[in-house]
């Protein structure tokens, strides 16, 4: 990574503290709880990075629950949301045993941390189920406006995480922004990802509009919500997720693909040891499978690649490399982009480690329906997703798109 920012000799540990750290701004952790956590962690050390996040949330869940709540709902409140936090943290590289029950564990954990948390927003979150196509789809609502107030319609955003996690994340990441500025939120999940993979075991669909359309459908028959003023936020391969929704779910007013992913499969590829890609290339699923299974046992197969590819067959509910780079092959934006309607904030982070230079192709095929952001280094914006920088970030974001959002309302008047 080309940043400057340095919490682990190892890339992906590296980057995942800094993950952590960034939810800092908006209540989802503390800078010395994870700085102090980083300290103890050794890179390339799968199991010591879940101990001392596994240790870190224990003890703010239990300092949560010894708060009176009642009395002192906002220090309540904002224990919860670290320690929901640490959990998910705790259990990012758990996916290589499938069958491992801290995966599921850890993960109901935080849901029980994050549940006690949003009950203590001046107006709290409403979990929600929806019934999507062959799955149901796990929702939070987040009502903008005083809780004394009579709700009226309001614009509001639609986000969901990518490739891992959860949507308990990306209320930090992009929720308590947008309520700040008087938007409601709902946050959601689709297949592959954290509940739904979880408790309903269903991988991941390149066809993600069967998990967006449902929630649109929710929102436009709610008072609370303008129908007119929707936008979709896609985070990091949810910038994939929501351009491809974008292409079947007309009602949208705005997308935010933060970053651009045009094609999923390239960065699979990339990340692939050669002998394996050469062999799924040859079309010898037998060899690229065996050669896979060998390099994931051994110990020097460095981190990044081996939590891609291991919570790459975990999320897409396969035991076998070569069924998971086919599936990745139909998450391309090629042949469905044209069938984008509304405007699209297509951002790109420099030093990427995942998805560099997608972004410019996501831009480049939506022509002048996108606006490419692009946050260097010099902004400190440049890792993936642009981890460390979320209020400048989503000054950036959420300035976009409220010029698209008044755009609608003068046209309407």
């Amino acid at each position: 990574m080309a940043s400057t920012i340095q919490l682990s000799s190892d890339e992906s540990f590296n980057y995942e503290i800094l993950r952590a750290l960034s939810h800092t701004r908006y209540s989802g952790a503390d800078i010395g709880e994870v700085l102090r956590a980083a300290s103890l962690i050794e890179p390339g050390n799968l199991e010591n990075f879940y101990d001392v996040f596994h240790a870190l949330a224990v003890r703010v869940s239990s300092q949560a629950n010894a708060i009176d709540a009642t009395k002192n709902p906002i220090s309540a409140r904002d224990a919860y949301f670290r320690a929901a936090t640490y959990f998910r943290t705790a259990g990012f590289y758990l996916d290589g045993s499938p069958d491992d029950p801290r995966i599921n564990g850890l993960w109901d954990e935080q849901l029980v941390n994050f549940d006690k948390a949003i009950a203590l927003l001046p107006i709290p979150g409403e979990r929600l189920l929806l019934k999507g196509d062959g799955f149901d789809i796990p929702t939070v609502f987040y009502r903008a406006g005083s809780a004394e107030a009579k709700p009226k319609p309001r614009p509001t955003v639609l986000v969901s995480i990518g490739y891992d996690s959860g949507q308990e994340e990306v209320f930090h990441a992009f929720g308590f922004a947008a309520l700040e500025r008087g938007y409601n939120v709902m946050t959601y999940e689709g297949p592959g990802q954290g509940s739904v993979r979880r408790h309903q075991g269903i991988g991941f669909t390149h066809a993600w509009e069967k998990a967006v359309s449902p929630v649109v459908d929710h929102l436009v028959a709610r008072p609370d919500v303008d129908s007119t003023r929707l936008a979709l936020i896609g985070w990091s391969l949810g910038g994939y997720l929501c351009v491809r929704a974008a292409a079947f779910e007309h009602r949208l007013a705005a997308t935010l693909a933060i970053d651009g992913v045009y094609d999923f499969s390239l960065a699979v590829h990339n990340l692939l040891p050669a002998a394996v890609r050469a062999a799924y290339v040859a079309g010898d699923s037998n060899e690229a499978n065996s050669l896979m299974q060998e390099f994931l046992a051994s110990e020097k197969l460095p981190t990044t690649m081996r939590w891609a590819i291991e919570h790459g067959l975990w999320s897409f509910a396969t035991r076998s490399i070569s069924e998971f780079i086919k599936m990745t092959e139909r998450m391309t934006l090629q042949g469905v982009v044209g069938r984008v309607e509304c405007p699209v904030l297509v951002a790109e982070a420099v030093d990427d480690i995942f998805f560099k230079g997608q972004p410019a192709l996501v831009a480049a095929a939506l022509g002048d329906r996108a606006t490419h952001l692009v946050l260097t280094a010099e902004d400190a914006a440049s890792p993936h997703c642009h981890a460390g920088a979320f209020s400048f970030a989503n000054h950036l974001f959420y300035d976009w798109l409220e010029n698209v959002f008044s755009s609608r309302r003068v046209a309407a008047e």
